[in-house]
């Protein structure tokens, strides 16, 4: 089997060299292939794991080494093949893995033991999950719109000038955004599913929001949960959409939403939840949407999503 690891040179972890050191040396020892792809722009990821997937299919695993934007442009690049991902937390947020490894407290290396790339004796198990399609491009982990957006894009700017900050400088980014008024704009026409399996339709025209986030995985911006419950392969997609609201109101919702305790019984009047399947999501002016998929800024007017079944394999750690 071909492993090829897609490294972010820039991404988190300062302990790479040392680590991927020890990975050598127990390849040394196995009847694998170690391949190590550098990126060194954005989209190189993408194209490196369709390359390697379009000549090997199923007889390579792409192994991302880096944070959310690496594994998003991996599942864009793997996206429909039989090539499966596995996942080497190394970045900074590493929220998607949160979900996968079923921790908010990430160890990457201890992954890395666990999955024997340490001892070469090299174990996972092989699973098909769900992705979200937007406008013909793919999100794994989260969609969302409104003052996350507006977070991710400050936490981003102060972890490049501070990286000491890590995942906390998206904690630290909400300050600012606080300062204005929690109300922006965005029209919907989603279908959405109740508890029993049944559709039905959310309709709004100039819906006074704070935020929107539209979930595969549960975790975004550093550990904001606003999916606790999410299922990666169930065919269907968690929502978090929470009123415009004043800064008294956001205050004490903040934790909630952090914990993953924010819904209807918890903060009454100010928050909907629930689950859908696709939907239509756009700005009555014809101006950018303010969103982002899996932390990555997009410009849409208008933006067309479903949920794409079962369209990547992912490496699980073995029970």
């Amino acid at each position: 089997m071909k492993f090829v690891f897609i490294v972010n040179p820039i991404a988190g972890n300062e302990d790479k060299a040392r680590i991927f050191k020890n990975i050598k040396s127990a390849f040394r020892h196995n009847d694998h292939e170690m391949i190590i792809e550098e990126t060194r722009a954005q989209g190189d990821a993408q194209k490196i794991s369709k390359r390697y997937a379009d000549e090997f299919g199923d007889e390579c695993v792409i192994v991302a080494c880096g944070g959310d934007g690496t594994v998003h442009e991996v599942a864009n690049g793997l996206a429909g093949t039989k090539t499966p991902m596995l996942l080497l937390p190394m970045g900074t947020g590493n929220d998607f893995a949160k979900k996968v490894y079923a921790t908010k407290d990430i160890n990457a290396e201890e992954i890395i033991s666990k999955f024997g790339f340490f001892t070469g004796d090299i174990t996972y198990t092989v699973k098909p999950i769900d992705l979200i399609d937007y406008n013909g491009e793919k999100c794994i982990n989260v969609m969302s719109f409104g003052l996350d957006t507006i977070v991710e894009t400050i936490g981003r700017k102060m972890v490049a000038k501070a990286p000491f900050l890590g995942a906390k400088a998206y904690s630290v980014a909400i300050i600012p955004v606080l300062a204005k008024p929690l109300h922006y704009l965005i029209s919907y026409d989603i279908t959405a599913v109740d508890n029993d399996g049944n559709e039905y339709k959310m309709q709004e025209n100039n819906k006074d929001y704070a935020l929107f986030a539209i979930c595969n995985a549960s975790y975004y911006g550093g550990g904001f949960c606003p999916a606790p419950n999410s299922v990666l392969d169930d065919g269907l997609l968690d929502f978090a959409l929470v009123n415009g609201l004043p800064l008294h109101k956001a205050l004490p919702m903040i934790p909630k939403y952090s914990a993953g305790n924010a819904n209807e019984e918890t903060c009454p009047g100010l928050i909907t939840t629930g689950r859908l399947k696709s939907g239509k999501i756009w700005m009555e002016d014809g101006s950018p949407l303010l969103g982002n998929c899996d932390g990555e800024n997009f410009n849409y007017t208008e933006l067309n999503f479903r949920v794409d079944e079962k369209a990547i394999n992912l490496c699980f750690l073995k029970d």
